[in-house]
């Protein structure tokens, strides 16, 4: 076996295995090879080759999200670092840990002419946990050792991106068969309970208020969080609010916030008003709700979450700074239910909200709005369902989804760039098959991502192309302006010759009829992945959207 002779990056690589590092997405270069010889060739790591960085950091962000560990992501010198940066600020809002390890020239080389080289010390310093740009000195290797296990650590237990410069002299391909080892670094990482006593006077004003909301964020799948939140329900003064990227459910449950509250004016509204919010975690997709708890904010609001917590309705109080499974387990003890009818009032609208959806879906010409209802209505049960943003993650919180359905969207920063690569990255580790549902303009500008060698054949996209970005033709303000175009995109592709180009199996439809038995078979097993173009009619999806919001009125 074959190993870089060049110790910093024995170093590198040791480090981290040692700290339980098993996959590596590595992109090609020349000034990286002393990285990439050492990770492909270590029997303890499982390497990715991914041409284009931007897709291979979202490509590792899918599998860190997965794993709930840290995937290292290697390139080589230059602007190569620079395209890692989309997926380092969703990895540092989404609390998804990112090892980013960049080759890097010498100091004496930086800026001087030579090629392929930046200023890559800290440049990604208002999106990481933690950046150290080591030195090839092998008289400090006890110093580089302490400072890239500080470095992997802080990944690892505060869930986020750090970045590992590594400079490398020439040459940079000799090898030795031999390899450094460290002994395994145990980063078992245990909570501290919170003080009881301190608990107790927020549980007295918890008991005394008859209004109460908790609103769940994006979560990955957690079994004690679904029970501790059925748990809530007991309580009639308590109304839980959950998206499907919450990864929780119940038939008391608020699961359509939209759905529940654009139909109400301002009366109605202000007796949505909580005495208390109770937020837990990752950031909210409905907009509806923002715009609510910013103008009717509740008298307190507090947030749950081990890491931080973001003043979204601008009216936080307090921040429980521990695990909501932690939190919970203490704080139940010294709660109790009080008499209300705030749960009932609001889950006897939820029930008629309902009751008017369906009747509009039943006869909803076809549009957007159509082809979700009858794509989420017919995913199979345990699948992994990855969304991609804008429209799309919008669209889904409409609908109920199986409860073995997990699902996943990229909303640390809510962009459309690498949705592709984060849903292939995501299947490549699950063990669920991966069902991938996308626009028309998130899909096109990832298109690097089927560039990849490593798509199971069980992986689905489903294309909704509405010919643009048909999210502008809902926002009022782009329609009003004199440049439409430029918000819109519109555009006639399809996805045809990029599937026929990636070997992916191809199929478009767009009437409901084609719709409806495409996707009898859609799922079955296959030889290669598929993909699925759904061709909708521009001009009326925002008409069809529209009039559904105001079917719901009462």
């Amino acid at each position: 076996m074959q190993f870089p002779k060049n110790e910093l990056a024995q170093l590198v690589i040791a480090s981290c295995v040692a700290n339980g590092i098993e996959n590596v997405v590595i992109s090609p270069g020349s000034r990286n090879a002393p990285l990439t010889i050492g990770f492909s060739n270590h029997a303890a790591i499982k390497t990715y080759s991914v041409v284009d960085e931007r897709c291979a950091a979202f490509f590792a962000l899918g599998m860190a999200q997965q794993l709930q560990k840290p995937v290292a992501i290697v390139c080589t010198s230059g602007s190569a670092l620079l395209n890692y940066y989309p997926a380092i600020a969703e990895a540092f809002y989404s609390n998804i840990p990112l090892v980013i390890i960049s080759a890097d020239r010498p100091a004496h080389l930086i800026d001087i002419g030579d090629g392929q080289t930046i200023r890559q010390p800290n440049v990604f310093e208002n999106h990481i946990l933690n950046a150290i740009s080591l030195v090839e000195d092998l008289n400090v290797n006890n110093v580089v050792l302490e400072m890239l296990q500080e470095t992997l650590e802080i990944a690892i237990v505060d869930k986020g991106p750090v970045h590992i410069n590594v400079p490398f002299d020439e040459p940079l391909y000799e090898t030795t068969p031999n390899l450094i080892s460290l002994n395994k670094v145990d980063t078992t990482f245990e909570e501290v309970p919170l003080d009881v006593e301190e608990l107790q006077k927020y549980a007295n004003v918890w008991n005394a208020s008859t209004k109460k909301i908790v609103l769940v964020g994006e979560h990955f799948p957690d079994e004690l969080l679904q029970i501790q939140l059925t748990h809530l329900t007991k309580d009639p003064s308590v109304l839980v609010l959950i998206e499907n990227t919450a990864n929780v459910t119940h038939s008391k449950f608020i699961n359509s916030i939209d759905k529940l509250i654009f139909p109400l004016n301002d009366n109605e509204l202000e007796a949505f008003q909580p005495d208390i919010l109770l937020s837990l975690g990752g950031l909210i997709v409905s907009k509806k709700i923002k715009q609510h708890l910013r103008k009717f904010q509740p008298k307190l609001h507090w947030h749950v979450d081990g890491k931080r917590a973001f003043d979204t309705f601008h009216c936080l109080k307090h921040h429980f700074k521990l695990s909501p499974q932690l939190f919970f387990s203490q704080f139940f003890f010294l709660t109790k239910p009080i008499k209300s009818s705030f749960q009932d009032f609001w889950l006897r609208k939820k029930a008629i909200r309902l009751q008017k959806h369906t009747q509009f879906i039943e006869n909803c010409e076809f549009s957007d709005l159509k082809t979700f209802a009858m794509v989420l209505k017919t995913l199979p049960n345990n699948v992994q369902l990855q969304l991609s943003n804008s429209a799309v993650i919008r669209y889904s919180q409409l609908f109920d989804l199986d409860s073995s359905i997990q699902v996943f969207c990229n909303r640390g920063t809510s962009g459309i760039d690498g949705s592709t690569s984060t849903a292939i990255g995501a299947a490549v580790t699950s063990s669920k098959n991966t069902v991938f549902i996308t626009g028309d303009i998130s899909f096109f500008y990832d298109s690097n991502a089927l560039w990849n060698n490593y798509i199971p054949s069980t992986f689905r996209i489903i294309l909704v192309n509405n010919g643009g970005g048909g999210i502008f033709r809902f926002i009022p303000g782009p329609q009003n302006s004199n440049a439409l175009d430029y918000f819109e995109t519109p555009h006639e592709l399809t996805a045809k010759h990029l599937c026929k180009m990636h070997k992916f199996a191809y199929i478009n439809v767009a009437t409901i009829q084609d719709l409806e038995n495409e996707l009898s078979n859609f799922y079955a097993e296959s030889d290669v992945p598929k993909l699925l173009e759904v061709t909708t009619p521009r001009e009326i999806n925002d008409i069809v959207l529209k009039a559904y919001f105001n079917n719901l009125k009462e």
